[in-house]
């Protein structure tokens, strides 16, 4: 008889990727208020009530809405890119001897996601399937909402010393499996890259 595996949400790591360098928008994103709330609390409300625990990965100080749950922590080395920052999450859990055999990864910037959307992502996941889940949208692959399992510590370390930089390229060459999920209305994977991207989420937030 063939069993099909259930996803353990207690071996779940939460990842919140804060560590980018944001050239596009000249700032910080994640210490952008938007309508008086900071970009990044948008993302951590809405994440924080499915994990044991939440990692931010950030290489300045910055603010948040405070909770026990939540660690930071910085790049275990600079200028990695987002590969860097699921590696030094990777990391945390064996320095630390956590039992956390995932991570699922977050960005900053996108204040319209949505604790629904992640729930739902959880619950069409096979485990034994891959070792890394990405979501995907109305055509549009989502390389920073992941789920990534602690197996694939050895590889991408390896393959981080070699160069490899480019979440895609590198999910393409250990079989990532693709969650297709669809939205009607608003897109809740909006991202603010640019000061226009954040007037537009002001006009957005007022019609939301």
């Amino acid at each position: 008889m063939f069993y099909i595996l259930q996803m353990d949400h207690s071996k779940i790591l939460g990842t919140v990727l804060a560590g980018g360098k944001s050239q596009r928008f000249g700032d910080d994103k994640s210490q952008v208020k938007l309508a008086n709330k900071l970009l990044i609390d948008y993302i951590l409300s809405e994440i924080i009530d499915e994990f044991k625990e939440l990692l931010i990965i950030s290489n300045t100080p910055i603010e948040f809405q405070k909770s026990e749950k939540i660690t930071v922590i910085k790049d275990f080395k600079k200028d990695l890119g987002p590969l860097g920052g699921v590696l030094t999450a990777m990391k945390w859990i064996k320095d630390n001897n956590k039992d956390y055999q995932w991570i699922s990864t977050f960005p900053t910037d996108t204040p319209f996601f949505k604790n629904k959307i992640l729930k739902d992502f959880f619950d069409k996941i096979k485990p034994q399937e891959s070792k890394l889940f990405f979501i995907k949208s109305n055509n549009l692959r989502h390389n920073i909402f992941g789920l990534w399992s602690l197996d694939l510590i050895d590889k991408l370390e390896e393959d981080l010393e070699k160069g490899v930089r480019k979440v895609e390229v590198w999910a393409d060459s250990v079989g990532v499996k693709i969650i297709n999920m669809k939205f009607d209305k608003n897109n809740p994977f909006f991202n603010i890259n640019t000061r226009e991207d954040l007037e537009k989420a002001k006009v957005n937030l007022l019609n939301d």
